[in-house]
């Protein structure tokens, strides 16, 4: 996630929604909040790499290694238990 989401990259340019540090990723992007606490299933991203979204949305764009299935559920199990900064 982090080749794209970072400033300069494309990911950035068109989002906004940088990944260097927890709070750029709690910040979310310039649409809003991507992390809801304790929401899972309304987090906008766990819904983009669960791929629960229009396709051409689904992260990772393009040839980018998309995340396994014990990466997303690491992930959303994450959401769902706070998405502290740990």
């Amino acid at each position: 996630c982090m080749a794209c989401h970072v400033p300069g990259q494309p990911g950035y340019v068109v989002s906004g929604f940088e990944l260097g540090s927890y709070e750029n990723l709690m910040k979310g992007t310039k649409y809003g909040p991507v992390v809801l606490p304790g929401d899972a299933l309304t987090s906008v991203l766990v819904m983009l790499i669960e791929g629960r979204t229009d396709p051409a949305l689904r992260m990772p764009h393009g040839d980018a290694a998309k995340p396994t299935a014990d990466e997303i559920l690491t992930i959303r199990r994450w959401v769902e238990q706070g998405a502290k900064n740990n």
